[in-house]
């Protein structure tokens, strides 16, 4: 564990487990640091591990190079009504391949100059980067952000 590396990513619960780099990018593998959660369906608190399948997502870059961070998808199984609830993440949205922070990177970027600039620059579709704007525009709206 490095601490400072926890520090400098910011990312509550979460701690970097290993760090290796490949060709072009950084991948930070992550552990999660707190043991359960409480059932999205009764609100029980549950630490009873029913399956882990870790994703890659997309975050902020270092030093110019792009970073994926290795989340576990942890999903818990309810002792008290049976159910599984997949452990929801304050930095990543469900459903999610990108952390919140780089989608709103991306929709101030875009604000800034094109959708097919920033595709450019971040090495992602035209069309990945207007539906981040878009959906991004559409939150902060809901929110009343700008």
């Amino acid at each position: 564990m490095d601490i400072h590396l926890d520090t400098l990513l910011g990312l509550p619960y979460a701690t970097v487990f290993t760090c290796y780099q490949k060709a072009g990018f950084i991948i930070l593998k992550l552990d999660l640091i707190n043991e359960g959660i409480n059932c999205h369906h009764c609100q029980t608190y549950t630490d009873k591990l029913h399956e882990d399948r870790p994703i890659l997502v997309r975050d902020l870059s270092i030093c110019g190079q792009k970073v994926y961070l290795q989340v576990p998808r942890r999903q818990f199984e309810c002792p008290n009504c049976q159910k599984t609830s997949t452990e929801r993440l304050s930095f990543l949205e469900t459903r999610r391949r990108y952390t919140v922070r780089y989608e709103e990177y991306i929709y101030e970027r875009v604000k800034e100059l094109t959708a097919e600039q920033v595709s450019q620059n971040e090495d992602l579709s035209p069309k990945i980067v207007t539906s981040i704007f878009q959906r991004m525009a559409s939150r902060k709206k809901r929110l009343g952000t700008t």
